[in-house]
């Protein structure tokens, strides 16, 4: 596949946006592209409900502690909304509408029925006992009984957040309703309802993606040199099945720092000594010491985030050696270091295709759980490799028909099928 001289979107200053600035940044140039009248991008551009929920807990010590817990719901033209919950110091109520915007278009993207939405609560959940978390998740479900369900808001696992806490989820609401109900949540153990391979889901859709780009490039998985930032449940999936296929990783991180071998890390034992060392990698003795930010710089094939957003900045930008960059997580990559490497010709993959394997089994769950018929896990891989490939191309094929980046096709082609279920279905009253 030629390489298309790229149209590269139209970014403001300074370096780092805010997530919710930027999301709707991302929805107003795939409107332009797509030419939606003012309307439409405002009722796109608006959480449909925003909800913040108080929650008292009591801690383990007796003291009574009141956390803020959000759920926004962006928009459920083309069906339930569907997010992640996410445990976390950082989270705020931008943050999670901005993420919340991000899933309506990845789901429109990737051809699944469902609309946008996103929850968290600003704690560190290393800083809680398993009880004290459980009664967190439980008030918290509790608070939202109202507004979730398996046909009006399911929540899965997010940053901070497991199978267990959505286990605790769908006990609570079950309760709540009198019967089981395996549908209110995705990403729940497999003992009730969950899906297998769920836990490798995310990084295989990555690992899909890249492989697919490379093989545009004529390329394979052997022998390509692949840098991983981040090294908790996506990051170590990534890093499994690209070992598994032939790729050299040669250099991962976790929040304290990374390690880097030039003739390729050994996946298995790094993953068995970050087990010991609290998901760390620091002080791995099969490597050299490497700090995050050196990492994003390492001369590789393929770089990619897939820890915060914001990695990859206008101030680090120009020190981006690798030709293909993979978003595993959600924006770490700014705009306007989006602008720069579309110039240099640096293939971007957005987050909203590269991450979505997650959702599209969380999907594949939401179904099983709904008929009661659970597949082994060769079906789901089969299912969600059908849907990521079908997607990739779709994205590819936009990018070269219309000179656009892969970016701005892909928030084209899902900001454009929620534009058109949205004119189909009218506007009430």
């Amino acid at each position: 596949m030629t390489a298309p001289s790229l149209q590269p979107l139209e970014v403001p200053s300074p370096a780092y946006i805010c997530p919710f600035d930027q999301a709707c940044s991302y929805l107003e140039a795939a409107a332009k592209q797509l030419k939606l009248d003012g309307g439409t991008i405002s009722i796109l551009s608006n959480p449909r409900k925003v909800i913040t929920v108080s929650i008292p807990v009591k801690r383990d010590n007796g003291e009574i502690e009141v956390l803020a817990g959000h759920r926004v719901q962006h928009c459920d033209i083309l069906g339930p909304y569907k997010g992640g919950t996410r445990y976390h110091p950082a989270v705020t109520l931008r943050e999670v509408s901005a993420l919340a915007m991000l899933m309506t278009w990845k789901c429109a993207l990737l051809g699944i029925p469902y609309g946008g939405a996103k929850g968290g609560i600003a704690i560190d959940p290393k800083r809680y006992s398993v009880g004290e978390l459980e009664r967190i998740t439980r008030r918290y479900t509790s608070e939202l009984i109202k507004n979730i369900g398996p046909s009006v808001d399911i929540p899965a696992p997010d940053m901070g957040t497991s199978p267990r806490e959505m286990a605790w989820m769908m006990d609570t609401y079950s309760v709540n309703m009198g019967h089981a109900v395996p549908g209110v949540v995705t990403g729940k153990p497999l003992s009730i309802g969950g899906s297998r391979g769920r836990d490798m889901a995310t990084g295989r859709g990555v690992m899909i993606c890249v492989r697919e780009a490379l093989a545009d490039r004529g390329k394979s998985l052997q022998g390509t040199r692949v840098v991983i930032q981040g090294f908790g449940n996506v990051g170590s999936a990534i890093a499994i099945l690209l070992a598994e296929a032939g790729a050299k990783v040669i250099a991962v991180s976790s929040g304290a720092g990374g390690v880097y071998a030039e003739s390729g890390l050994d996946i298995s034992a790094l993953k068995a000594y970050a087990a010991d060392n609290r998901r760390s990698v620091v002080g791995f003795p099969q490597g050299t010491p490497i700090s995050n930010a050196q990492l994003l710089t390492l001369p590789c094939d393929v770089l990619i985030p897939a820890a915060l957003e914001n990695q990859i900045t206008e101030d680090n930008v120009n020190q981006i050696q690798a030709q293909l960059v993979v978003e595993a997580a959600n924006a770490p990559v700014t705009l306007s270091a989006d602008q720069s490497l579309t110039k240099r010709g640096v293939t971007v993959l957005p987050d909203i295709l590269a991450n979505a394997g997650g959702v599209v089994v969380s999907y594949l769950e939401w179904v099983q759980g709904l008929s009661y018929v659970f597949w082994d896990e060769k079906r789901v891989n089969q299912e969600m490799e059908h849907l990521m490939v079908q997607a990739y191309r779709q994205v590819m094929t936009q990018s070269q028909q219309q000179q656009i980046s892969p970016r701005l096709a892909a928030y084209s082609i899902g900001v454009g099928r929620v534009a058109i279920a949205l004119q189909d279905r009218g506007l009430y009253p």
